[in-house]
């Protein structure tokens, strides 16, 4: 439609699914005491700022105990790096090509009401299905405490929390004073963590699992955490674990943004230039600060599961819609092709599943709908785009030595301007398009350069690796 970088979206990758859905048509017969229970826990707008993940000023326990005893995705990548888009090809398992889902707005169903997401196929195969706080699109914090974009027919029954955050919002530093939820912003609160939003999701979570563990139903319960999004909010004790002295920002070269397509800088803000000495070490420490208080909050859920007998027959999923910047390549948030902003944390820890392990194979968000539903033996929606990692989870060897690798594909849009972005193996490679058509290529090499700071699209070296990736993402484009 307007361009070929528009037409690259994230049908991108091959569907393997066959080989691993032969046990699901058996699910909706099998015995209550047979399905596995699944505690799907995530966080809003979390890049990979955890100590499992070699981040070492994260201060996560929480998350770390839980990648100890599942498998940690080493290459997660979301498919649309903002909050609607991202969380619609989540929870249904398409791409945004798909779901047609490319802004804070639309509500999937309105394109396809035949859609059966993830919760509702769960719900449909008898697992009671409960939502707390946010799954699917929430505007934060403006809309904390409804339902925002929520899709009713994928649960049973929801709770929104509202915590003393919303009503401390007077008392936010903001960047742009009065603007919070698309603006870097934070308050080091006062009072406890169980007032806070966050806080009441966690306490509501304990109160279900406990129902849940008395009437010995199978359920699908889903925690959607608010923290870490702007603004970055948690009590002073957690701002105490971080002290500015041990803050610092990315370095970012003086010709960054001369080397790099126009489209690259068109989800910088203005105010966010602002950023930098101590006020960019206050906004990161405010960050590290919501991370290391929402981990608490998962823990007290991965306590309440452990205490009432219940982990042995539960998949526990964590994860995040998308990752983030603070102040790499000088941006902030989201909206971006680079690894920050794309590549998500991603843990699964299953009943007879692998412990302790990493798994390197590139995968996607849509692949968490297939996984869940293959290893509790959930039919498979129709339409899905994601395949099964069931093989990487479970401790079967010969099934993850079979397990191919594929690229991942996410895709964004900025004004006139559409990017899709590859990663296959060493490689991120992406694509622009704008009004006049071909709007800049990038090319980084993750071996020597991880950081995706020296642009190699157009070394004459690599011009065999860029046009096999090329015709590697026009593969997988749409007809």
């Amino acid at each position: 439609m307007r361009g070929r970088a528009f037409r690259l979206v994230a049908v991108c990758c091959a569907v393997v699914l066959a080989p691993f859905l032969g046990r699901q048509a058996e699910s909706a017969d099998a015995p209550t005491s047979a399905r596995p229970n699944v505690l799907f826990v995530i966080c809003d707008d979390l890049c990979c700022a955890l100590s499992c993940y070699g981040d070492a000023t994260a201060q996560s326990p929480n998350i770390d105990r839980l990648a100890a005893r599942g498998v940690r995705f080493e290459r997660a990548y979301c498919q649309y790096p903002l909050c609607n888009p991202s969380r619609a090809s989540l929870l249904t398992g398409r791409r945004p090509a798909h779901t047609t889902v490319r802004d804070n707005e639309k509500y999937f169903r309105n394109i396809d009401s035949t859609v059966v997401t993830l919760p509702q196929a769960f719900k449909q195969a008898g697992w009671r299905s409960e939502r707390i706080g946010k799954l699917y699109h929430y505007g934060v914090p403006g809309q904390i405490g409804t339902s925002g974009l929520d899709d009713p027919p994928s649960w049973d029954a929801v709770f929104n929390p509202k915590g003393r955050d919303v009503a401390d919002e007077s008392q936010i530093v903001s960047l742009e004073p009065g603007k919070f939820g698309g603006t870097v912003s934070w308050l080091a609160a006062d009072g406890t963590d169980a007032e806070q939003t966050d806080g009441l999701a966690a306490a509501r979570a304990v109160e279900l699992l406990e129902g849940f563990a008395k009437a010995q139903t199978p359920f699908f319960l889903a925690v959607g955490f608010y923290r870490p999004h702007t603004p970055y909010v948690a009590p002073k004790p957690w701002f105490a674990k971080h002290p500015l002295t041990g803050v610092q920002l990315p370095e970012v070269p003086a010709d960054h943004d001369a080397l790099v397509p126009r489209p690259v800088l068109a989800s910088r803000k203005p105010e966010e230039r602002r950023l930098v000495g101590d006020l960019g070490r206050e906004a990161v420490q405010a960050y590290r600060a919501s991370v290391s208080f929402v981990d608490a909050q998962a823990g007290i859920v991965l306590d309440a599961l452990d205490r009432l007998g219940l982990r042995d027959n539960t998949i526990v999923v964590f994860t995040s819609d998308h990752g983030y910047h603070l102040g790499e390549h000088g941006l902030w948030q989201k909206r971006s092709l680079f690894e920050e902003s794309a590549r998500v944390p991603l843990v699964i820890a299953a009943p007879g599943g692998r412990s302790g392990a990493v798994a390197t194979h590139t995968v996607e968000l849509v692949d968490v709908c297939p996984t869940l539903c293959d290893l509790a033996g959930v039919p498979l929606p129709a339409g899905v785009d994601g395949r099964s990692l069931a093989p990487l989870v479970r401790a079967d060897v010969a099934a993850r030595e079979q397990f191919a690798d594929r690229p991942a594909c996410t895709e964004v849009q900025l004004g006139k301007f559409n990017g899709v972005s590859l990663r296959s193996g060493r490689w991120r490679y992406t694509s622009w398009d704008g009004p006049q058509g071909d709007a800049g290529r990038q090319l980084y090499d993750h071996d020597t350069d991880p950081r995706e700071l020296v642009n190699l699209a157009d070394h004459p070296a690599h011009a065999a690796t860029l046009q096999s990736l090329d015709v590697e993402l026009r593969r997988r484009t749409l007809p």
